[in-house]
């Protein structure tokens, strides 16, 4: 059975597993009032990894948490819009690595204000100096071992919006927050699923409704070059929280912004 503490009420116990070990994962909502962005997303990914990681928690027990946060932080005459953040953990107990049988999983709900609105004529970025390493068995997972994208984010400054993250092979990859695609002869592309450090629920949506819409997507390795050139005819970056925010500058070098996604995606029209 799932246990809920309230970040207000207090935090979780010194023994629990996702502060020793990052042995969880976490969800970020944007939420208007008391409905969110692709909610039903968020909770299915949160079950769905869950399980991945060998951690047992209900669905409904989630959604049941879920109902709870939305009455508690967004009830009111007047909804605004704020973000509500869903930690879940394996529980508490076990020294060492080795979790003991039976844990009971912690869900830790907070609220907090809704970030500024990125400039929808488009943001700088640049590229991280952090390469991105994704373990297979982790591949996609909003686990709370996120200390690669900590150090990335160190490059920011205030004339960064974010800085892009590569693997190995040099290849984007994401941002230390966000997903990305690019439109490029003709079509959409972006990094494969099981590269990523996180399968964002806003990039599912809209890779889901460029297809609907009889658009060319396309998921495969992505060279910076790629995007340099002068046949990129944009670049785009997303997340459940901003939305999708076009790139107008990448590195020094500035980069055509389009508004075709401006047309397909607001965030308030995916709330349930």
């Amino acid at each position: 059975m799932l246990r809920v503490f309230w970040a207000e009420e207090g935090g979780l116990p010194a023994g629990d597993r996702g502060l020793a070990y990052g042995d969880g994962l976490f969800e970020t909502i944007r939420m208007q009032g008391a409905r969110g962005t692709l909610v039903g997303r968020h909770l299915e990914r949160m079950a769905r990894d869950a399980a991945r990681l060998g951690i047992e928690v209900p669905p409904a027990a989630l959604r049941g948490a879920f109902c709870q946060a939305a009455e508690r932080y967004g009830a009111g005459p007047k909804p605004a819009g704020w973000v509500l953040k869903l930690i879940l953990t394996r529980g508490e107990g076990g020294r060492g690595y080795r979790a003991e049988a039976g844990l009971r999983p912690h869900l830790l709900v907070s609220a907090s204000a809704l970030p500024p609105s990125p400039d929808r004529h488009g943001v700088c970025v640049d590229f991280s100096r952090v390469p991105l390493t994704v373990h297979p068995m982790l591949a996609g997972i909003k686990s709370l071992n996120r200390l690669q994208q900590v150090m990335a984010a160190r490059e920011l400054d205030d004339s960064l919006f974010e800085v892009l993250m590569l693997n190995a092979q040099g290849e984007l990859v994401e941002g230390t927050r966000t997903n990305l695609v690019v439109n490029r002869d003709g079509a959409w592309i972006t990094p494969p699923t099981p590269s990523l450090a996180v399968a964002g629920v806003m990039r599912q949506w809209l890779l889901e409704t460029l297809r609907s819409r009889g658009e060319p997507v396309l998921e495969r390795a992505l060279s910076p070059d790629e995007v340099l050139d002068g046949r990129c005819r944009g670049l785009y970056l997303m997340n459940s929280v901003i939305g999708i925010v076009p790139v107008r500058q990448l590195a020094g070098h500035d980069l055509p912004v389009e508004d075709r996604l401006a047309t397909i995606c607001d965030p308030l029209e995916t709330l349930e």
